[in-house]
């Protein structure tokens, strides 16, 4: 994926500009387009800054479960296959 050239809480802190002078005017002053500012509203919304930095350390949670998860299901798994088969 793309790295972006602003950071998520920039974004935030953009879109909290945007909120209070118009969209255009925004954009503009910081190089990005009008549909980059929609877009960042749709996937932030009404987010603060601290919420941004707090749904990024829930996501890299949530990330390191679902693997430790996977690799719990694949123990389960050859367990099962190995007491399946007659010794």
């Amino acid at each position: 994926m793309r790295q972006s050239r602003f950071s998520e809480e920039q974004m935030v802190k953009i879109l909290r500009e945007a909120d209070a002078k118009p969209i255009g005017e925004v954009a503009k002053k910081h190089g990005v387009s009008d549909q980059t500012i929609y877009a960042w509203r749709k996937r932030f919304g009404t987010l603060d800054a601290a919420d941004v930095k707090r749904l990024r350390q829930l996501e890299q949670e949530n990330g390191r479960l679902k693997k430790l998860l996977a690799e719990r299901d694949l123990d389960i798994e050859l367990l099962k296959e190995v007491s399946r088969k007659k010794w």
